[in-house]
């Protein structure tokens, strides 16, 4: 028969040896998609987790190793952020969108809007799923309209032929005869209710001058030739003047602007009968 203060011994003995030993949780240095922050994995110390971006921690976000060498509470997991299929705005389609994640979509993930006829986006027309698990910002779709743009001085404006102009509707312009169009053929309605230009009919120049050697787009013509019937608005010349202290040539611009076009003060005509004396287009460039 054994003594009960031998019992007693023993078991005295045993709560000495465990309380002496260690205690180790397992190993929790990996977390998928994540990172464990720990010094040991020994009791009593704490071990802490963060999520990689693009995941969410599902779980404690720290943990503590216990006297039984087990952690408490369980360790979590990093989970993908998901987005729920973005809402469509009104007057507005989808027209790129991939999702990823079932129906979902994955935290980055784009959707991409366009708006129906008529409309005008306001706002950016692509959506992000953000980190928060909803998606950035929807554009709205107004819809535009425009008036009937007015028919220029000496040209005339085509355009659709409908009772109401809309957003991106296009009008085509042009002008009759010895005008320039100053400004692009054609125009838009833009998303704020106006047409993108608005053009005009400009007229062309008579020349005072009859005779003479000029600078045009990079050649020498004779201005009788090249603009026997004026010049257009819009186009440049150069005229030849004497240097006479130096006895040399140069130029000065002149330009067509809506009918009138100024001779540089510094060009001589000379007449045809004054054979004897030289154009200064002939003497040498100072």
């Amino acid at each position: 028969m054994i003594s009960p203060v031998l019992i007693l011994f023993s078991s005295f003995l045993c709560h000495v040896a465990i309380a002496g030993r260690t205690r180790v949780c397992p190993f929790a240095g990996i977390l998928e998609n994540g990172a464990v922050r720990y010094t040991t994995f020994e009791y009593p110390n704490t071990i802490s987790f963060t999520c990689n971006t693009g995941f969410y921690l599902k779980g404690a976000n720290s943990a503590k190793c216990t006297e039984e060498g087990k952690w408490s509470p369980d360790l979590p997991v990093c989970a993908p952020i998901t987005c729920p299929p973005p809402s469509i705005p009104k007057f507005a389609k989808l027209s790129a969108y991939k999702p990823l994640a079932g129906n979902n979509s994955l935290y980055g993930g784009k959707a991409v809007f366009e708006c129906l006829p008529h409309h005008a986006m306001f706002g950016n027309d692509t959506v992000t799923c953000t980190q928060h698990g909803n998606w950035t910002e929807l554009p709205e779709c107004r819809e535009v309209k425009c008036p009937f743009p007015s028919r220029p001085d000496n040209g005339f404006v085509n355009y659709p032929a409908q009772q109401v102009l809309y957003y991106k509707d296009k009008a085509t312009y042009g002008c009759h005869d010895t005008y320039t169009l100053d400004g692009p053929e054609e125009v838009e309605c833009n998303k704020f209710g106006n047409w993108s230009a608005h053009p005009s009919c400009k007229a062309s120049c008579k020349l005072s001058v009859k005779r003479a050697t000029v600078i045009f787009e990079g050649e020498r013509v004779t201005l009788q030739q090249k603009f026997k019937d004026g010049m257009l608005h819009g186009q440049k010349i150069s005229f030849f003047c004497k240097n006479k202290e130096k006895k040399c040539s140069y130029t000065e611009d002149a330009e067509c602007i809506d009918g009138t076009i100024e001779i540089p003060k510094c060009f001589k005509e000379h007449s045809s009968l004054a054979f004897w004396k030289t154009d200064a287009s002939d003497v040498k460039p100072c």
